[in-house]
């Protein structure tokens, strides 16, 4: 059983992050949403732990 990172962990963030803007540019609302929904599951598939994505879960939560 793992623990949630929550601490910076990705190499190049900026780049990733400038990939995610370029991912999204040009596309409507709805499409964005799509893409983030796609990707949420493929990084939720990938990471396989339940407890884990619960974790995440929990702290993705506002309310």
């Amino acid at each position: 059983m793992s623990d949630l990172t929550l601490t910076p962990n990705i190499d190049r963030t900026d780049d990733f992050y400038a990939d995610l803007l370029a991912t999204h540019e040009g596309k409507t609302k709805a499409e964005s949403d799509i893409i983030n929904a796609r990707l949420i599951l493929i990084l939720a598939n990938h990471i396989g732990d339940r407890n884990v994505l619960s974790q995440a879960l929990n702290a993705a939560d506002i309310t």
